[in-house]
């Protein structure tokens, strides 16, 4: 349906002709139905209508008023009837066919009123169904007026405002307090809070500083900002989000692939039901011709199936744009409905159970040298050093505000450590094979055993030990680990709760592997695994519990992610391999998500099964009341269709529209 009601048009292009009274395309970019000739169209032919009837039931002038209906017929039933024909020439038995041999029908046994009504109400019915389809592209309206459609860009020293199709890669474009991001960047200039929540979902603004990447659509509340652009207007995240959504209506759930097979079979199968009331009563049982020929219009009516057709596509795009807005992208209806069948929820752990980065969880203390010396004189060193243990030293130096020290002699061996000397005195950082091969080892063996014994105890655990010293004595350990993420452990509670099994794959030690688990408390977890490994395992666990979700970085662990039912990729705003290659995507680092989308599932595929239901029970109702000549036209369009037609329609949108408990 065309948002000019120009309904039941398939295009040229269409081959399969499968539009209906319930077809159509959610995604399609249609007119404002509030604004063009639908409104007019529906005011028109009410107010022809309630002449009809004035003129026919106060003022006794039959022919007029039948005048009167058949001009209701033809400003609602216009597009109706042609759509109905061109459905015909294709041997097609769409809706449109079947209102529009009802009214005619209704015109020939003297019920003008009601074959007016027919077409009115019928026309008023579609008209809901395309207020349900402008409901459903409104978050991707919303997502395509994200990003401004022009930038602020330094051109040859100066500072132009062109469109943002204009502009190039690595230019440089200046965002001002207030202003929202034009393109994907990187900043090289200032630093400011930024508003990601139209793209990641979160509440807070991050603060964006040099080297940051910011992202279009998103919001700069506080200061300047100079970016380098590095993704065009049509690459950036927030295009390809909506290209995404719009391609998700391809991948329907089983639910929704049952409806469209069902529907195929149900035009058909009505109508013969409807030749058969109207012939055999009274050709075989000698009843009136005039009352089952019109019972059997009204079971051509009644028996719309637009209710049931509509009732499972429109709650999964409520469902899959409703996420959208909450940072958590969809592929397709598929994974709405299959994420509530999820019995095992199967983890990869650097960079998703964890943070993915070193941090500094103890600082111990030997000789009698104080835990901010050890720190300052270690990050001192290290900040000559390119490793990931310097960063994560030195980033703890930082915030607790250590001044560092001038090094001389800066040596550094690979694997093992580096040395330098501070105010004339040499010193050492690194592990035992740098301490041993300098011979302090033998040392520090004869001197204090407790040493080593809590090296050992740490690394059992999976974490990592950085040693100070000198050639004299030890004077300190670090203890650095990557650190848990805050939302992990209520997570995998609510998992476990939900009796959906978690576990971890991971390429680390059994150490580490051992203490994530046993902190989160994880029902199963693997160690040691290369990607060939994780596959097998998820193979096995798929065989065992029959629906597996896989939660990684989207990258690494891609072979995995495909083979389980669902692949979740984490903190996929910054990874394009992220977003094309998982079937969910968290656009932000947060775990907590995985309990909003398996809520989400559970309510969609409630409200689903609610439309269904009720679809099924009302048509199947009215049908067998038709028959028995307890049903009017009127009331089988306006109560069978359009009135069942609204309460699906507003069953789910409340799907968007309410908090996800």
């Amino acid at each position: 349906m065309s948002k000019n009601h120009q309904h039941h048009q398939c295009t040229d292009a269409d081959s399969t002709d499968t539009c209906t009274c319930c077809g159509g395309d959610l995604f399609e970019e249609k007119q404002a139905m509030w604004k063009h000739k639908p409104m007019a169209i529906i005011i028109t032919s009410a107010v022809i209508f309630a002449m009809g009837i004035i003129l026919e039931k106060f003022l006794d002038q039959g022919f007029v008023a039948e005048v009167a209906f058949l001009a209701v017929v033809v400003v609602a039933g216009f597009e109706i009837i042609k759509g109905a024909f061109k459905g015909l020439s294709k041997l097609r038995f769409n809706m449109n066919l079947l209102i529009t041999v009802a009214a005619v029908g209704a015109f020939l046994i003297g019920h003008g009123e009601e074959g007016a009504a027919v077409m009115f109400l019928f026309y008023v019915a579609e008209f809901l169904e395309d207020y349900a389809s402008e409901r459903a592209r409104s978050s991707i309206a919303s997502l395509l007026k994200l990003a401004p459609e022009t930038a602020h860009v330094i051109r040859n020293g100066q500072e132009l405002e062109i469109h943002t199709h204009a502009v190039k890669l690595d230019e440089k474009v200046v965002i001002r307090p207030g202003d929202k991001v034009p393109l994907d960047g990187l900043v090289v200039k200032g630093s400011s809070a930024v508003d990601q929540s139209p793209i990641t979902g979160e509440s807070i603004p991050i603060t964006k500083k040099e080297d940051d990447e910011v992202f279009a659509g998103t919001i700069n509340t506080e200061g300047y900002l100079e970016i380098r652009v590095t993704r065009r207007s049509d690459e950036t995240i927030i295009s390809r989000i909506i290209e995404l959504v719009r391609e998700s209506k391809n991948k329907k759930s089983k639910t929704e692939a049952f409806i469209d097979r069902f529907a195929t079979y149900y035009t058909p199968t009505v109508i013969l039901a409807a030749i058969l009331v109207a012939l055999i009563p009274p050709f075989f049982m000698n009843m009136s011709f005039d009352e089952w020929f019109y019972r059997a219009l009204v079971l051509l009516v009644v028996s719309c199936p637009c209710a049931l057709a509509i009732s499972t596509p429109v709650s999964m795009v409520s469902g899959i744009t409703s996420a959208t807005k909450n940072g958590v992208l969809i592929k397709g209806g598929e994974y709405v409905e299959e994420m509530k069948n999820v019995k095992a929820m199967v983890f990869d752990k650097t960079g998703t159970l964890t943070e993915g980065r070193l941090e500094v969880a103890k600082i111990i203390n030997f000789n009698d040298t104080s835990r901010e010396d050890i720190l300052r004189l270690t990050a001192s060193l290290e900040s000559y050093s390119k490793h990931p243990l310097a960063k994560a030293i030195l980033q703890n130096a930082t915030d607790e505000g250590l001044k560092l020290e001038e090094v001389h002699n800066f040596k550094s061996f690979t694997g093992t450590g580096l040395t330098g000397e501070i105010n004339g005195k040499l010193f050492y950082v690194g592990n035992e094979t740098l301490f041993k091969d300098s011979g302090l080892l033998d040392e520090m063996e004869s001197r204090d055993n407790d040493i080593l014994e809590k090296i050992r105890e740490y690394e059992k655990e999976g974490k990592t030990t950085v040693l100070l010293g000198t050639e004299q004595k030890i004077m300190g350990l670090m203890v650095l680990m990557d650190r848990i993420r805050d939302d992990a452990l209520e997570t995998v509670k609510f998992l476990k709760n939900n009796c959906i099994k978690t576990v971890m794959l991971t390429g680390d030690n059994e150490g580490t592997a051992r203490r994530v688990a046993s902190q989160l408390g994880l029902d199963e977890y693997y160690h040691s695994l290369l990607p060939e490994d994780k596959v097998e395992k998820i193979d096995e666990l798929v065989k065992h519990h029959g629906h597996v979700a896989m939660v990684g970085d989207g990258v690494n662990d891609a072979p995995a992610l495909a083979r389980a039912n669902i692949g979740i990729a984490m903190g996929a705003a910054g990874s394009d391999v992220a977003i094309e290659s998982a079937d969910v995507a968290l656009m932000h680092d947060d775990l907590s998500k995985l309990e909003y989308l398996l809520k989400l599932s559970r309510k969609t595929m409630g409200v689903v099964q609610q439309n269904v239901a009720l679809s099924i029970l009302v048509k199947s109702s009215f049908a067998i009341m038709a028959v028995l000549g307890f049903v009017t036209l009127w009331m089988a369009v306006g109560i069978g269709d359009m009135g069942l037609s609204l309460a699906v329609i507003l069953n789910a949108i409340r799907i968007g529209n309410q908090r996800i408990q």
